[in-house]
């Protein structure tokens, strides 16, 4: 049983493939329903993989018909990878279910076509989590990219034509850079799997022949990669499209696509480039700065917004700052940390966008916070989930995000010259955190000026929205057993760190 586990991997990446080309000629209630049952299967198999990987302790390669290199594909998989594979696949599920209300509500045509689109950003993020050829990473990055503008788009109204219309162009420049940069790769090393590459690009900086070029193909990696999850300052696209998009999709773009981007840079620093090369080349000391400024600049412009979405999503841009100044850190505390908030990122980002659709409704409509006057009165769940996501991000103990902050700083006290930076950006970035998200939840459970704000007509009980509800409530319970049970989750990565290297 264990070595068929094995052709898991392989196996989500093809029924998501498959089933994405079902749903295009499908009903779209016939399409939702499969799309809803592949992506709980792929789940599943994900939850094997990683089981296997926790119980064996061991990395290992599938070739693909067993057919090696350059002839054949391989996939690589220990701990980290399918852990993510399991994360995203469990977000994107909930987030489907979670969307599904406003969904029906503001999309009237080509429904089957989103459904399309999920399978394939779900196709997309289990290849960039599994596969060991950097190529085949690059041709994922691309189809999760068409996909994205897809899921972005399908409300068919000119204002998200225009976000997808920036998303795209932002996401094509990072997509030139990051080929660029494997064009340049295997002009110098021959090389396209991520092992044989690792191995000549080692030997090459020791021998100091090509170091230059080195250079230049890892700044185009790094930077390609870095302006597709939005890292400052490329990240000014995130506040329309994560505005324009539908709930489901604005928290599967925060929450997982952004992150399989990151998680591919990783694999790439740890599998390709070498952790002694890249932390040697300088770009670590690139990401710290701009994630660094990330955080403060993202902060920042949340708090001028007086549109709860927008506002979510420039808290978004801060977030990556925090992923891209612990990666800049170190390779082994501030890596730790970088991971441990993608993960916190992930569980916390989605419930929040659909938290915020929740409260617009019951508020007419609107997204600006003079409307939002009470609105957790109104809609009790989604106030619930909103203020856990706040508290989160905040850094309030007992939730994931308190954990992410102690990492950080624990990773900054022996960051050396940098250990003032950090902790000094922490502090600012917690404040201003608290400023916006506090404030926000403040507003929400204010009492309004007409004692009709809260009357009982205008009040969504739980029993019309109960998958709603269920999805709000299994996102708040992961990120508080999370919080309170960290120890054993940053032993799994730290684990998982050790097998990807």
């Amino acid at each position: 049983m264990m070595d068929f586990v094995l052709n898991f991997p392989l196996f989500t990446v093809v029924l998501s493939l498959m089933a994405a080309v079902i749903c295009s000629v499908l009903p779209w209630k016939a399409a939702r329903a499969l799309a809803v049952s592949v992506a709980g299967v792929c789940l599943a198999m994900s939850v094997s993989v990683l089981t296997r990987g926790i119980l064996t302790g061991e990395s290992v390669t599938y070739m693909m018909g067993r057919f090696p290199a350059p002839w054949g594909n391989e996939f690589r998989f220990g701990i980290l990878e399918p852990l993510f594979a399991t994360l995203f696949g469990a977000v994107l599920l909930l987030c489907l279910l979670g969307g599904n209300h406003a969904f029906e509500k503001k999309v009237e045509g080509r429904r089957h076509l989103y459904f399309t689109m999920v399978l394939l950003v779900q196709a997309s993020l289990c290849a960039l989590c599994y596969t060991n050829d950097i190529f085949t990473g690059y041709v994922f990055v691309e189809i999760c990219t068409l996909s994205s503008c897809g899921i972005l788009i399908i409300r068919g109204s000119g204002r998200s034509i225009t976000a997808a219309t920036r998303y795209m162009i932002f996401s094509l420049m990072g997509s030139g850079l990051f080929l660029l940069g494997i064009i340049l790769i295997y002009d110098v090393t021959g090389h396209l799997l991520m092992p044989n590459l690792h191995q000549a690009i080692h030997e090459l900086w020791g021998t100091g022949d090509y170091r230059m070029p080195l250079k230049v193909t890892i700044s185009l990696l790094v930077v390609g990669l870095a302006i597709k999850s939005g890292l400052f300052p490329f990240h000014f696209w995130m506040a329309d499209t994560y505005g324009a998009a539908l709930p489901g999709s604005a928290g599967i773009l925060s929450g997982i696509i952004s992150k399989g981007y990151i998680f591919l840079l990783i694999k790439i620093i740890f599998n390709v480039i070498g952790q002694d090369v890249f932390y040697a080349s300088g770009a670590q000391n690139v990401l710290f700065t701009f994630g660094v400024l990330g955080m403060v600049v993202g902060s920042v412009s949340a708090i001028r917004q007086d549109d709860i979405n927008r506002m979510v999503a420039f808290s978004s841009a801060a977030q990556i700052g925090y992923i891209y100044m612990g990666i800049g850190i170190s390779a082994t505390a501030g890596m730790t940390a970088a991971v441990f908030h993608i993960l916190t990122h992930a569980l916390t980002k989605p419930p929040l966008f659909l938290a915020a659709s929740r409260l617009s409704e019951v508020s007419g409509g609107s997204k600006k916070f003079d409307d939002l006057t009470g609105a957790g009165h109104r809609n009790h769940v989604a106030g619930f989930s909103f203020t856990v996501g706040a508290l989160s991000m905040v850094g309030i103990p007992v939730f994931m995000g308190f954990v992410s902050k102690v990492l950080f700083a624990s990773a900054g006290v022996h960051a050396g010259h940098k250990m003032m930076f950090t902790l000094v950006a922490l502090a600012i970035s917690t404040v201003l955190n608290v400023v916006y998200f506090l404030r926000t939840v403040i507003r929400i459970y204010t009492a309004g000026e007409t004692a009709d704000e809260t009357d009982s007509a205008l009040v969504v009980p739980w029993s019309r929205q109960k998958t709603y509800a269920v999805v709000a409530l299994l996102f708040a319970a992961a990120n508080v057993a999370i919080g309170v049970h960290a120890q054993p989750v940053i032993d799994l990565l730290s684990r998982g760190l050790t097998l990807l290297g």
